[in-house]
């Protein structure tokens, strides 16, 4: 087949096999999570049990073997491009920390006015911006892996010293204005950056170091001809796996609850597409290229549940409805964004082309090296 006729076929034809039924794996893994959660007594407690300075351990463990690969395949030479493009930073900053937070907020309090517990659980799944998953949906999406890398990173040091102040402007000095309800909300910023330096921190410096140690001792050709390839699928093993992991620790729970999670699902559904959708629309309008207009638009619409869950947990308890709001939050956010991979890779063509000096977005998603 010739290139301009592969340009031209239909997004799934561009795919590899594994990609293009991805929704179908991480449905089935979400479906296996609840079905083990509620059929296996007490397998949840058990799982909630396994954790190592209050971190979940098989959370931890999948998150990690699911960014490591990802993360080696950063080019962490190209990283000076990406912190000069002020058209990337500065949105970005802006949707994370200022348009995300604030839209999550009146969401909760406009559709969930009289369930004070998911409210609050909801604005805090807001004020924790993505810095794990996301590296997953963008590299299915042929985003920017560079630009990921740099976005992450940018916005663990934001929620290491704004996550705090934030959750206390927002669940309590905002409604106090407004003459609505408050909440108090105690993290430390210990907790907040425990987060950050295991599940950003451990995978970043295991990539740099593979990539690094690994061109230097066999070069570029091999590294991203051989070693890439071979370690790229526990991208999606770890995913699945921590997945699986996720639902089985809430399964009961989101199954006894039916109504609640369909009330809490619904924020979510609107924030998710609408934040996604406006991101990407900022992206195009100041002149991003698909790549990084891409990136922009996951990094913004994405969320750190785990921190949101582990929050939620140690401010009102495992069996609150805090907690419910942030377990349901990475239900409703998997499928809704990996639906959004697709729609993306739809509309690249839309977008200008990249730069000079950078390559295009690969047509293949987990295949690109």
């Amino acid at each position: 087949m010739n290139t301009t006729a592969r340009a031209d076929a239909p997004v799934a034809g561009r795919l590899s096999f594994t990609d293009r039924y991805l929704a179908v794996w991480i449905l089935a893994a979400m479906a296996l999570g609840i079905g083990l959660g509620r059929l296996v007594p007490g397998l949840g407690d058990a799982l909630a049990k396994v954790t190592v300075a209050g971190v979940s351990l098989p959370i931890a463990l999948g998150l990690l073997v699911m960014m490591y690969p990802v993360l080696a395949k950063v080019r962490y030479d190209r990283l000076d491009t990406v912190t000069r493009d002020r058209r990337l930073l500065v949105p970005s900053l802006v949707l994370n920390w200022l348009v995300g937070p604030a839209l999550m907020f009146a969401l909760a309090w406009l559709l969930l006015p009289d369930l004070p517990e998911y409210r609050t659980g909801l604005i805090i799944v807001g004020l924790a911006r993505c810095i794990a998953m996301v590296i997953i949906w963008n590299d299915l999406a042929c985003g920017d892996r560079e630009a990921a890398a740099v976005l992450v990173a940018l916005n663990s040091v934001f929620q290491v010293i704004a996550f705090g102040a934030l959750g206390w402007f927002y669940l309590s000095v905002l409604p106090g204005w407004l003459g609505l309800e408050q909440t108090a909300l105690n993290v430390s910023v210990w907790e907040i950056a425990r987060s950050v330096l295991i599940f950003l921190g451990i995978p970043l410096a295991a990539g740099y170091l593979t990539r690094r140690l690994g061109e230097k001792a066999r070069g570029r050709t091999w590294y991203e001809g051989v070693l890439l390839p071979r370690i790229g699928p526990f991208a999606l093993y770890g995913l699945l796996f921590t997945i699986v992991i996720l639902f089985a620790l809430q399964g009961r729970a989101i199954t006894s609850q039916p109504l609640d999670v369909a009330r809490i699902a619904l924020p979510l559904l609107v924030y998710f597409a609408v934040m996604w959708a406006g991101s990407l629309a900022m992206g195009r309008a100041v002149g991003l290229d698909y790549p990084r207009a891409t990136t922009l638009a996951f990094t913004a619409a994405g969320n750190n549940f785990e921190l949101a869950i582990a929050v939620a947990i140690a401010t009102f308890g495992a069996a609150s409805g805090q907690a419910l709001a942030g377990v349901v939050g990475p239900l409703i956010e998997v499928p809704v964004l990996i639906g959004l991979v697709h729609v993306a890779l739809a509309a690249r063509r839309y977008f200008p082309q990249p730069a000079v000096g950078r390559p295009a977005a690969a047509p293949e998603g987990s295949a690109r090296a």
